[in-house]
């Protein structure tokens, strides 16, 4: 099998761990990205803690679920956007307003959409999670 997107992966093992009702879920390669990306989930409460192992080839990342997520999924392509215009992504790829979260990279970091509003800086959309 061939890894071509990792963060693709590691959204999908959540999410298959998730509708099987799993406690816990093991996300193989970890990257910076992924830690990142799981540590903005975190502050938002869709998932509990995680930790990164090293197995002795590579490293591991074990997230505690705590059943909350309903959708987790990757935007591709990753669509550059405006601070001023996230209100037309969060009506694409969100169900609600102010119901979930789109993850994306900025200048200044990995961050969720409400932050990067409050920061007024743009960047490229990365994820959704609801």
């Amino acid at each position: 099998m061939v890894l071509l997107d990792t963060l693709a992966n590691a959204c999908s093992a959540i999410m298959n761990a998730e509708r099987l009702g799993k406690k816990e879920c093991s996300i193989r390669p970890a990257s910076k990205v992924i830690a990142n990306v799981l540590s903005v989930l975190q502050k938002y409460g869709s998932i509990g803690e995680f930790r990164i192992m090293d197995d002795g080839r590579h490293d591991i990342i074990v997230v505690q679920l705590l059943g909350r997520i309903t959708k987790l999924g990757v935007i591709k392509p990753r669509f550059p956007f405006k601070a001023r215009d996230l209100e037309k992504w969060e009506k694409q790829y969100l169900p609600a307003r102010d119901f979930g979260i789109l993850v994306c990279s900025t200048p200044k970091g990995i961050m969720s959409h409400t932050e990067a509003k409050e920061l007024n800086t743009g960047g490229r959309l990365l994820t959704f999670c609801y």
